[in-house]
């Protein structure tokens, strides 16, 4: 069975692979993904605003008299906020370059143009195989644009795609005015990859002490839906590499994703679940599948659900949309 891929410009035994999370910042436990079949390896994000945060600090400490800085600082996150600060960050990469056998991806996550993305070429100069640029922001200010923000996330991705040699990935969210157009121009700007999507994680709110509750819910399969109409939508129209996270969680999830035009596959939610060794699970099932649909390699069905096949595309999202909202039968 071939299940190899291309993911990155990086030959791939097969798409699978954990997405950005906690899982990388324990050597034991990436060894343990690796075990489980890891086709790479991605490590959470480092912020830009740790980055900015350890800048501040450094004036701070510089002009200790003044209070200059304080309330900059009090606007950001505290260093005991995130397990790993920046110089800690570029050292786990040197050590799990140096655990496993798989390509590292390394991970940086913010919105704008700055200092920090020179962090980019040290994660690289660090031994980074990859990276993935996370843009994670919700647009509040009313008086900006979707075109300005669109504008803005290109410059920072020609800053970094600029700044390093190895592959870059942009990790986008579905929030955007238009996709496809974003896709193209991040296309254009030397992106090798698009990692489809960044999960917003929706506050709530207590109402009796008027306070906003985080809280962190892991996602189940229903999330792999639009994941699926987009790669659909863009799979043969950009040159960049494709790759689905959120939602997948069989081996039936990686099957539909590739089928969409996915090359490569992230897991988090399902390996915080059930433990690193599910990835062998869901692997070993995607194999059974295959074989018992007698498909011999992965390619042989990348693509085959895209809308690339498809003569008129807005007319098919159309008659399907009339389709869900006539299907309705009431059960009383």
């Amino acid at each position: 069975m071939d299940l190899r891929t291309t993911y990155l410009g990086l030959e791939l035994a097969h798409p699978l692979m954990p997405g950005a999370s906690p899982m990388a910042d324990d050597l034991d436990t990436v060894r343990r993904l690796e075990d489980a079949g890891a086709s790479a390896i991605v490590l959470h994000s480092l912020f830009e605003e740790q980055l900015a945060g350890e800048q501040l600090a450094t004036h701070a400490a510089l002009e200790a008299s003044t209070e200059s800085y304080a309330e900059s600082l009090s606007f950001l996150p505290s260093p005991s906020d995130f397990r790993l600060g920046p110089e800690e960050y570029l050292e786990q990469i040197r050590k799990i370059k140096q655990a496993v056998k798989v390509p590292v991806i390394a991970s940086l996550n913010g919105t704008s143009l700055g200092g920090w993305l020179a962090y980019a070429r040290m994660m690289e100069e660090a031994g980074a195989d990859a990276l993935e640029l996370n843009i994670y922001q919700l647009a509040t200010d009313p008086e900006e644009s979707g075109q300005m923000i669109e504008r803005r996330t290109v410059s920072m991705v020609r800053a970094v795609t600029s700044a390093v040699m190895i592959p870059v990935a942009v990790k986008l969210s579905p929030y955007y005015t238009s996709v496809s157009s974003l896709a193209t121009q991040l296309d254009d700007a030397g992106v090798d990859g698009l990692v489809l999507f960044n999960r917003f994680y929706q506050p709530d709110i207590d109402v009796e002490e008027l306070e906003v509750k985080t809280h962190l819910r892991l996602s189940d399969s229903s999330e792999l839906l639009l994941r699926l109409r987009w790669l659909a939508i863009l799979a043969g129209r950009v040159k960049a590499s494709l790759a689905v996270t959120g939602g997948v969680h069989s081996a039936i999830d990686v099957v539909k994703s590739v089928m969409s035009g996915a090359h490569a596959v992230q897991l988090v939610s399902a390996l915080l679940r059930h433990g690193p060794y599910y990835l062998k699970f869901i692997l070993d099932d995607l194999v059974r599948w295959l074989e018992e649909h007698e498909v011999d390699s992965l390619d042989e069905i990348r693509g085959n659900m895209s809308l690339e096949r498809c003569p008129d595309p807005r007319q098919l999202e159309r008659t399907n949309y009339m389709r869900v909202l006539g299907s309705w039968r009431p059960a009383w």
